[in-house]
């Protein structure tokens, strides 16, 4: 079986596997000890510029990432994705670092006052019973 060296991208297969390593939130000993190597080897690894498809597809393996996936990986694909799925999800995050706040309540503080009242007169309640069976009790 012969070896072929991946060069479909001219991107650095060691940076990518150290990406993908970060974003998975594996350590550099922990992928080695998954890989069999050493954390100084991992190291040589993710400063190796050209690989061949069958290491590749080892350390794929060891990331829980596909080969395909971790040859074509670019930072760029994955925060446009991110930023793709939120939108298309409903979640908002317009009120991070900015000077804009929402207000997620549905109601108003008139409301909420009442609610909290109602809360504070049940516990209330429950501290005087409280109260009197230990005063009972003795």
């Amino acid at each position: 079986m012969e070896k072929t060296l991946n060069s479909t991208n001219t991107a650095h297969i060691g940076r990518k596997i150290e990406r993908v390593r970060r974003l998975r939130g594996f350590s550099q000993t922990q992928l080695g000890e998954r890989l069999g190597m050493s954390k100084q080897a991992v190291s040589k690894l993710e400063q190796t510029e050209k690989m061949d498809d069958d290491k590749i597809r080892k350390v794929a393996e060891a990331l829980e990432v596909t080969e395909e996936g971790l040859k074509n990986f670019h930072e760029e694909r994955v925060l446009y994705n991110t930023i793709n799925f939120y939108d298309s999800s409903g979640v908002s995050a317009s009120g991070i670092c900015s000077n804009n706040i929402e207000n997620l309540n549905t109601f108003d503080i008139h409301q909420a006052m009442s609610l909290y009242e109602k809360l504070i007169a049940g516990e209330k309640i429950k501290a005087d019973k409280l109260r009197n069976k230990k005063s009972g009790d003795q």
